[in-house]
């Protein structure tokens, strides 16, 4: 079964940074092409990074720049290196498996203050 845990997120200032980590077990997961979604209050779940299993990266235009997401296949884990944060920023991010859609952790929070 397919399991993911989030981590990672907090509250942080406009400027500053946070590193995100997401486990995954329940799968091959270097074989997995992965992605960071995130979803604001009142706003639809958005993905903003993603990461092939061959290490091929796409960002979202809002992220571009800020934002690099990276994996580690010895440890079953996927991060997102978020520097430059903004309010807009702030929400509850998510990974997820393009293998397995729909599956999702229980996500972290990340405040971002003005």
């Amino acid at each position: 079964q397919v399991h993911l845990v989030e981590s990672g997120g907090g509250l942080v200032q406009t400027g500053g940074s946070l590193r995100l980590s997401c486990v995954a077990s329940g799968m091959i997961f270097s074989i997995n092409a992965m992605g960071w979604y995130r979803q604001a209050p009142g706003k639809q779940r958005e993905l903003v990074a993603s990461i092939s299993s061959g290490g091929t990266t796409n960002y979202a235009d809002s992220v571009k720049g800020r934002f690099t997401i990276s994996r580690d296949n010895a440890k079953n884990t996927v991060y997102l290196q978020m520097n430059s944060l903004q309010p807009v920023d702030t929400a509850v991010y998510y990974c997820s498996s393009f293998r397995y859609p729909g599956r999702w952790g229980h996500g972290t929070l990340v405040t971002v203050s003005s």
